[in-house]
């Protein structure tokens, strides 16, 4: 049976396992844990994609996370190779993100890894061994593993993907870069949080880790309560957003998100769980709202800090839980 084992048939036959939890071995942060404070436990981290419509190079994306006051950045791979291609050097760009008080936390890429089509996931590991080797150039330690490739695929064997994600860890290994499980909300495979929890654990590899993100867990359908069944270190980034409650689950897609703060998410209880649960990694601003597009970046990436930083704060983080 389990052999068989698709998204329909493991919600059934993994409850025992998700109810243990996994842990992840913990990696650098971009700012130590001892470094920030009781209220604001967590790093702060510039997903580019909130300013993409602006159309910056990699050069003034790194320039204006720094002016805006974040810890870290999580750039686009495919940014990254533009400015190679128009004769940049790593190297120059490693020196540019360490002079700015910078860490690249994460990155952005879109390996097909996953797929069933044997010829192209081998195809898939060798992008992702490329995107890999160019992130740690520019010392990144971490890069997205979403499910590209398989979104409109309704008959993921979820235990092939947890084999496959562990050729993906092994590949990190070598390369020495961490890639993560992304939640795809709006796919039809590893759309929940319980799937992409169960081909992490299924990995049976030390460096798995999930990589959640508030509007794909609420876009799924996945109740934010199964991030309580996670150690802290199986989270290592966290894609921070929020989400109006028009429209509705059904037709909002990745335009539809706003700052912290601004939507209906239950930010103050998924930071209060998080938090609980041990996570100390850092929280990376993802948008993809076409009005901020229009904006001044600079004005877009400082309003979305600030407002990350108050819905943190908001949750009061330094005073112990409530009891049941």
């Amino acid at each position: 049976m389990q052999s068989n084992l698709n998204r329909r048939e493991m919600l059934a036959a993994t409850g025992g396992v998700l109810a243990a939890g996994f842990t992840a071995s913990p990696t650098a942060s971009a700012a130590p844990s001892s470094t920030r404070s009781a209220a604001e436990p967590f790093g702060y981290c510039f997903n580019t994609s909130t300013i993409r419509g602006q159309k910056l190079g990699i050069v003034e994306q790194i320039d204006l996370t720094s002016k805006a006051g974040y810890d870290s950045i999580e750039p686009w791979v495919r940014d990254i190779d533009d400015y190679v291609k128009g004769g940049g050097s790593l190297a120059d760009l490693k020196k540019q993100i360490q002079d700015a008080g910078l860490t690249v936390e994460s990155a952005i890429g879109f390996a097909q890894w996953i797929v069933d089509d044997e010829a192209k996931r081998k195809e898939g590991l060798e992008q992702a061994k490329r995107d890999m080797d160019t992130l740690r150039q520019i010392g990144g330690i971490r890069i997205a593993a979403p499910p590209t490739g398989a979104t409109n695929q309704t008959d993921l064997n979820l235990f092939e993907a947890a084999k496959r994600y562990r050729a993906l860890l092994e590949l990190g290994d070598q390369m020495g870069v961490i890639p993560q499980v992304e939640v795809w909300g709006f796919s039809k495979s590893l759309s929940r949080l319980g799937e992409s929890m169960f081909v992490a654990i299924e990995s049976g590899h030390k460096q798995a880790c999930l990589l959640p993100d508030v509007y794909h867990i609420y876009k799924g359908g996945s109740d934010f309560e199964g991030l309580g069944l996670l150690s802290g270190s199986a989270i290592q980034v966290f894609h921070v957003n929020d989400y109006p409650a028009d429209p509705p689950r059904e037709t909002i897609n990745d335009s539809h998100r706003v700052y912290p703060g601004d939507g209906v998410a239950p930010l103050s209880e998924i930071f209060r769980m998080i938090h609980q649960a041990g996570f100390r990694g850092v929280l990376s601003l993802e948008l993809f709202n076409k009005d901020y597009w229009q904006q001044d970046p600079l004005v877009v990436a400082q309003t979305g800090l600030r407002k990350t930083k108050e819905a943190v704060l908001k949750a009061k983080l330094d005073q112990p839980p409530k009891a049941d």
